[in-house]
């Protein structure tokens, strides 16, 4: 029998495929990707309000697919139109809150943070994601000729600025400054690694800050991005990505989340890092830097577990 096939929709940003991606990677399908267009009017429009019709959406989907995993907003109606029109019983599954009747989808993977309750809701730990320690360790050394072998080294993940958070010269420039006091005290080295949403002033700003012993990653590159969570000793990332964070916990590894000042209220953000905090997996970055354990957080795995049970 062969692979069940998977239809992946998303609006392309990368926190939403990681997700999707690792869900389908997890349970091993046969899947292909979909960024989801919506037409002008419905892309205004949220969900609740939306019809469940072909003209909400441009995409036009020929491929054969067993199951459906959608995330974000722009892709949950396309997913509950295409299992309603399908000859076939087609599964779907959404990832995060989908703001619609739940009952739409056979499964909802929602973040034990958001507080989803219901016979189809599956919550995690944080985000799932495409990440697997397997393809960490195998990545491991892409990145050890441009790093010194006699000092340890810090990893610093850049997410981008969002509505909640500015990403400001000051504020960069504050956890840059925090990172070069612990360079000092404890004969450290930088990674700097950019995320697709981390602005190229913010790239140009660390280069400059940071000296040429130590290492800035000008361009997204997973290979560097895995290379960097292998070789860390600590890592750092920036407090407005739960799903780098969620990466990051994969490790087992001392990780930090360097604060930026809210512009607006982060609730979700902060039941999200309190949760974290509770079970030792984060701590604030601040002015020290110490070394503790915990059991590595692979959300995505268990969570695909339970799925294989129910399917």
């Amino acid at each position: 029998m062969g692979k069940l096939k998977g239809l992946l929709l998303t609006e392309g940003l990368h926190g939403m495929i990681s997700q999707v991606e690792g869900l389908a990677k997890a349970l091993d399908l046969d899947y292909f990707h979909e960024k989801v267009e919506l037409n002008s009017f419905w892309k205004l429009i949220p969900p609740k309000f939306t019809p469940v019709k072909k003209f909400v959406f441009k995409n036009n989907i020929k491929r054969d697919f067993d199951i459906i995993i959608s995330c974000g907003r722009k892709s949950v109606i396309p997913s509950i139109f295409l299992k309603k029109i399908n000859s076939k019983k087609i599964k779907n599954i959404h990832v995060q809150d989908p703001k619609v009747n739940f009952k739409n989808f056979d499964y909802i993977i929602s973040p034990e943070h958001d507080d989803l309750k219901g016979d189809n809701i599956l919550s995690s730990k944080g985000a799932i994601h495409y990440l697997t320690p397997e393809e960490i360790n195998e990545k491991k050394n892409y990145l050890l000729e441009k790093i010194s072998k006699e000092k340890k080294i810090i990893t610093l993940i850049l997410g981008g600025p969002t509505k909640y958070y500015t990403y400001s010269n000051q504020n960069l420039l504050n956890i840059f400054s925090k990172i070069s006091k612990q360079v000092l005290n404890n004969n450290l080295q930088v990674i700097v690694i950019p995320s697709n949403r981390t602005p190229s002033r913010t790239i140009d700003l660390a280069k400059k800050f940071f000296t040429k012993e130590h290492l800035v990653i000008d361009k997204v590159d997973k290979d560097a991005y895995l290379s960097s969570l292998g070789i860390a000793d600590y890592i750092i990332v920036t407090c407005d990505s739960s799903s780098m964070i969620s990466e990051a916990a994969l490790t087992g590894k001392p990780l930090y989340v360097a604060m930026i000042p809210p512009s607006k209220k982060d609730t979700r953000f902060q039941k999200f890092r309190k949760l974290f905090e509770r079970m030792n997996v984060i701590r604030e970055f601040d002015d020290k830097l110490e070394f503790w354990e915990y059991e590595k957080l692979d959300e995505t795995k268990r969570i695909a577990y339970e799925l294989k049970k129910k399917l």
